[in-house]
């Protein structure tokens, strides 16, 4: 009796008869690959991170550097300015000045410069006046003023009289050089021409009408009070 050969099935009707197998042999390529890809990532050298920005920082306000009294050089020490109350270390307005006692306060508690003192009075003047009525008539007079010089040198002089009212006919110096006159707002002046010698007297008269009286409200010589009113 002849022996049947059995037949064997090949390799592709059993991958095709066994759907697992080719799962199988998909997985175990996808592991290789991602094994040799992890291998390949490994290897590469890895780039150093770049650097963040620095972030922007403000200088600092310098110290004001103070030095010993009487020590010139060296280093300046490292004392810190006092800190004047009410201000910040930054602010740039100095705070009021409180004003002294006594003094005048200008606006915002400034203090104002102190004024100067007023200038010494002048010496009384050498020359000397007395005031008087040489006649009067309807409507008008002449009076005089008769100087005198006390002191020891030559002197000018100039003679001031007011009056309410009226007015100024003319004005002379008797028996000497005349000088320069005027009338303004009721002020008769007369100014010397020449000085008047030292020891020497001269009268300066003055002829006014509508004045409504003969006695002025004031009459000066060199700015001092003449006699005789």
């Amino acid at each position: 009796m002849s022996r049947t050969r059995r037949a064997t099935p090949s390799t592709g009707s059993a991958i095709t008869s066994s759907p697992w197998v080719v799962v199988a042999i998909g997985v175990i390529v996808m592991v290789v690959l991602l094994v040799v890809a992890l291998g390949s990532v490994r290897g590469r050298r890895t780039l150093p991170a770049s650097p963040t920005d620095p972030a922007m920082s403000l200088p600092e306000l310098p110290t004001a550097a103070a030095t010993s009294p009487g020590v010139t050089g060296g280093p300046p020490s490292t004392a810190a300015r006092p800190v004047v109350p009410g201000l910040s270390p930054r602010s740039t307005v100095l705070p009021a000045r409180p004003t002294p006692a006594g003094s005048t306060g200008g606006p915002r508690g400034e203090e104002r410069p102190a004024s100067p003192p007023p200038p010494p009075p002048a010496p009384p003047s050498a020359v000397t006046g007395r005031y008087a009525v040489v006649s009067s008539f309807d409507g008008g007079f002449i009076g005089e003023v008769r100087l005198v010089n006390t002191g020891g040198t030559p002197h000018g002089w100039t003679v001031r009289l007011t009056f309410p009212q009226g007015r100024l006919v003319t004005a002379w110096v008797e028996g000497a050089e005349q000088g320069t006159f005027g009338f303004d707002g009721g002020v008769v002046t007369y100014r010397s021409g020449v000085d008047l010698a030292a020891g020497a007297s001269v009268p300066v008269r003055f002829h006014l009408e509508r004045t409504g009286t003969t006695r002025p409200q004031s009459c000066t010589v060199d700015g001092v009070t003449c006699a005789g009113l």
